[in-house]
Parts: C-alpha cells; structure tokens; sequence
C-alpha cells in the first residue's frame, strides 16, 4: 500500500523495525524497486545496537539487501540532528530510500568547541563523508550509533601516542572519491560497524582503496555472526566490538 502510494505522487513513510521494514518485506521493497516507486522506509532497531531483543531482531543485514536492490539507496545518520536532515533530505529528492537507526539513544556529536556537527547551516548531501576528526596515523570509518564509539576508540589510541581520524559515512553504498583520496596516504585503515561485516561498507571501501593503490594495513570490525541476547555493551563485546577490544586489536597491527 505504501509503495502504491508513493506511485500516485504522494509523499509515503514506512516506519518499521528493520527486519520488518525489509527483510520480512524484501521481495514488496523489490516490486517498489522494479515500479521505480517513491517510498521512504524509516528502518529502526536496526545492527547489534538492538542487544536484549536478540538475534531475530538484530537487523544485521539491511544493507547488503537494499544493495541489492539497483534504484535504492540507504542512508544511516550518526546522531539526532543529522536525522533531522536526512528527512529533510529524502523527504524532498525522488527516488526509494532506507534510513537506518538503532534501538538506542545516539548521543549528539559536537565539536571540541561544544558546537554540534550537524546544527545550523549544515545541509545534507548525499555521497558525502563527514571527516569528524583528522589523525595522521590511521582512519576509522563508520556511521551511525559507531560514530560516538570510534571516538572512544580514538581516545584511547591518543593516550598510545597515535591519532586516528574518525569518519562518517551515512551513504553507506557510497564513497566520497575526495575524502578517500585524502585516506589512502594514512598507514592504517579501519572500518567499524554492527553490521555483518561482508556486506557492510566493507565491500564499498575495499574498492575505493584498491582504485587509489593503498598499501597500508586494513581492519574490519563487523559483525561476523549472529548476536546473542543481551545489554548492547554485552552482545559487542561478545563479537571483539567494544571498545577496548577493538583499541587492543588495532594496537597489535601497528
């Protein structure tokens, strides 16, 4: 019904957790996909974020399915403000679009000088990474509710004595050719996420970084299984995703 909606010329919203806003639904979101429909579908509860609602719930594949879809495009904002113009954004460009976000509260990101990120005159822009904080030593890439955990990891790299970039990448099938170009120089480059992590933004990456000839060490941080059941902090940890685990990991291949 939405996507027959949105075919009628009327702005359409589909709000559901993620594996009903697509995996229980993947073959309508395909019908939309083939009809070139206009549907918006606002997907929560959405990676290992979900935690206590387990495994049946923990949508860890909605991206790689929406990439296999040729007319869709997903995007996963890191914080409330940034959602707020990815509606913005999708609600006035045509097209079919996934918006992911999580179980959990995602904290607003600021800057050093209190200011946050995506406040003000910001404006979305879609295939845009967002450099949040530079570093000489390495880059982790990620998005949503991971950003404000990459710059935890980041921290505790600093007090190692080395600084990581920490990047955002909402477009999660896109890679920003000038932000990547800028990448490929750094010794070290890390993708983190709570997706599964051969069909994240893995794919997307490895790509960009073999294009641009990079030739230093690259770690990837996903989920590699199923999650159990349990506090959010729990099931990452059980998956080598928390902090300290993966500040350990990314020490160790320096």
């Amino acid at each position: 019904m939405a996507g027959a909606l949105s075919a009628k010329g009327v702005l359409t919203f589909f709000a559901d957790f993620g594996v009903f806003g697509i995996d229980e639904t993947y073959n309508q979101q395909r019908i939309n996909d083939i009809n070139d429909t206009n549907l918006k579908t606002a997907i929560t509860h959405v990676g290992l974020d979900v935690g206590p609602d387990g495994k049946t719930h923990q949508c860890i594949d909605y991206i790689g399915l929406a990439r296999g879809l040729y007319r869709a495009k997903t995007i996963v904002p890191c914080d409330p403000n940034q959602t707020d113009r990815v509606i913005r954004y999708v609600a006035g460009t045509k097209g079919n679009f996934f918006i992911g976000m999580g179980r959990n509260r995602w904290p607003v990101m600021y800057r050093n000088e209190g200011e946050a990120y995506f406040s003000g005159s910001y404006v979305f822009e879609y295939g845009k990474m967002d450099v949040m904080a530079d570093g000489k030593d390495g880059a982790i890439i990620t998005y949503g509710g991971f950003v404000s955990r990459a710059f935890s990891v980041r921290q505790k790299l600093s007090e190692k004595g080395k600084t990581f970039a920490v990047i955002n990448m909402p477009c999660v099938d896109e890679d920003d050719e000038a932000v990547m170009a800028k990448l490929a120089s750094l010794p070290v480059i890390v993708t983190y996420e709570d997706h599964n992590v051969n069909t994240g933004i893995v794919p997307i990456i490895t790509k960009s970084l073999l294009k641009l000839g990079f030739k230093g060490a690259f770690l990837s941080f996903g989920a590699t299984s199923y999650g159990a059941s349990g506090d959010t902090d729990e099931v990452l940890a059980s998956q080598g995703l928390d902090v300290d685990s993966v500040v350990k990991r990314i020490g160790d291949g320096l």
